[in-house]
């Protein structure tokens, strides 16, 4: 028996050996989706939003499934920062902090290291050091690169691919680290990010411009022009661009982050901005020209935000929004060479709750299974205080302090702007926090074979680097 046993074991060890070897560099291009606080709750209900409880939402229908523990260096509850940068690097590090080693603190005592106006503050010396990101060994190996997103281009996420600063709010050096010429250029880039596109103009350009962020008086978007970039700012702009014949590309299409999608799919708002499909199907056009291939990142950005503001309509519909970009990009990639990864940076405190019928609206008043119709319509279920309760609600967040809760028996909770109600109230609207718990991972696509199970996010870095052959 103990032979038998020797036996097998090094049967598997030597199978698993040979799937590692067939893994590692069969990718040759990556696109890897972040869906900010993009926790499971999130997932199941706009999959219930769009398609129904027995539908799927495109990203369901990937090869593998995992789960990601998201933890940060020095807290339980990690922030974006961090957690992006962890897939991006695979260093755990501090919250606040960007791509770089794990001894950088954000604070000096409990003073940020970045000033009110976006300037970093962070010691030239003796607060950790720089830690290398995919995108930065994607470059090196000669490969296009881009990130794709629907914040601000020097937000959190975008930031962990091509940017290392001590604290993630120093906003206008973050911009300086991308743009050639700029006095702070990020030289671990080399030839420069491909395509970087999503909001936050403001801090591209000098504080005397209105709406610019800038303290230095550079414009770096005259800088980006001259160092060889196509610049757009409008959606319409962006749309006449000719992926064939552009190869840099910078579009920043608001000062500030871009308008929910909700928003900005109502032909009567009258918003110029592209889609998330439509900038990654570019994004992709203009990569893939590379022979020897490309990384992209693609965030939904403002599903976060939404959820911070406890607006569960605007956070589901952006979630589609993020997955109509998956399905867009899986109709224009060949999986045999490239690799598809989707996954978020932390969860949310949004909870289901109830026993509602199956097909009620999931942004609704939770309905009671246990009785019958009345004249046609389900019968509401109610709290202990008699008055009814929707099926999505926030553990903590932001609104009005209220002895009692409102009766919601009238009141219309599909509405775009209707707020969650919250177990902990924590101020003012947008203060809800992160949740702790583990997140989803699914992909497809080449080298995707080791993507399963449980594991930390800092092991993402190296399953990614490695389908790369990096």
């Amino acid at each position: 028996m103990k032979t038998t046993l020797k036996t097998c074991a090094a049967a598997i060890a030597l199978i698993g050996a040979a799937t590692s070897a067939l893994a590692a560099g069969e990718a040759t291009n990556v696109i890897f989706f972040l869906g900010d606080g993009m926790g499971p709750t999130t997932v199941t209900a706009s999959r219930i939003y769009k398609y129904g409880e027995a539908g799927q939402l495109g990203m369901e229908q990937l090869k593998r499934t995992a789960r990601i523990r998201t933890y940060s260096n020095d807290a339980q509850t990690t922030d974006s920062a961090p957690s992006m940068a962890a897939y991006m690097t695979g260093v755990k590090m501090n919250n606040e902090v960007l791509s770089m080693s794990a001894d950088t603190k954000a604070y000096n005592g409990t003073t940020p290291y970045v000033t009110a106006a976006g300037d970093s503050t962070c010691p030239a010396t003796g607060n950790g050091t720089a830690v290398t990101t995919l995108l930065e060994l994607s470059k090196a190996a000669g490969k296009a690169v881009g990130a794709v997103t629907t914040t601000r281009v020097t937000h959190a996420t975008p930031a962990a691919t091509y940017s290392h600063i001590c604290h993630r709010d120093g906003e206008n050096d973050i911009a300086a680290q991308f743009v050639p010429g700029s006095g702070k250029y990020n030289a671990a880039l080399g030839t420069g990010v491909d395509v970087l596109l999503g909001g936050g103009w403001r801090h591209f350009v000098p504080n005397t411009v209105s709406g610019g962020k800038r303290t230095d008086g550079k414009d770096l978007t005259a800088l980006l022009q001259s160092a060889g970039y196509t610049y757009v700012s409008t959606g319409t702009a962006f749309k006449a661009i000719d992926a064939a014949s552009t190869s840099k590309l910078v579009g920043l299409f608001n000062k500030d982050h871009l308008n929910y999608e909700l928003d900005r799919a109502k032909a009567t708002n009258n918003i110029d901005e592209p889609s998330l499909a439509d900038m990654t199907e570019k994004a992709i056009k203009i990569l893939q020209k590379n022979q020897k291939g490309y990384f992209l990142m693609v965030e939904g950005g403002r599903i976060d935000h939404a959820l911070h503001g406890t607006n569960a309509k605007r956070a589901l519909e952006d979630t589609i929004a993020f997955d109509d970009a998956i399905k867009r990009a899986l109709s224009l990639v060949d999986l045999k060479n490239t690799l598809i990864v989707v996954t978020a940076d932390h969860d949310h405190t949004m909870t289901f709750n109830g026993y509602s019928h199956k097909g009620n609206n999931i942004l609704g008043k939770v309905t009671d299974i246990k009785q019958t119709t009345v004249q046609g319509k389900a019968v509401l279920a109610t709290a202990a205080d008699s008055k009814p309760y929707t099926t999505l609600v926030f553990g903590n967040g932001g609104g009005p302090r209220k002895a009692t809760r409102d009766d919601l028996t009238s009141v219309d909770t599909t509405a775009d702007d209707y707020i969650q109600e919250v177990g902990i109230n924590l101020g003012a609207v947008g203060n809800e926090t992160h949740g702790g718990g583990d997140v989803m991972l699914l992909s497809t696509g080449a080298g995707n074979s080791n993507f399963k199970g449980s594991m930390v996010n800092t092991k993402v870095f190296s399953l990614v680097k490695s389908a790369m052959g990096l």
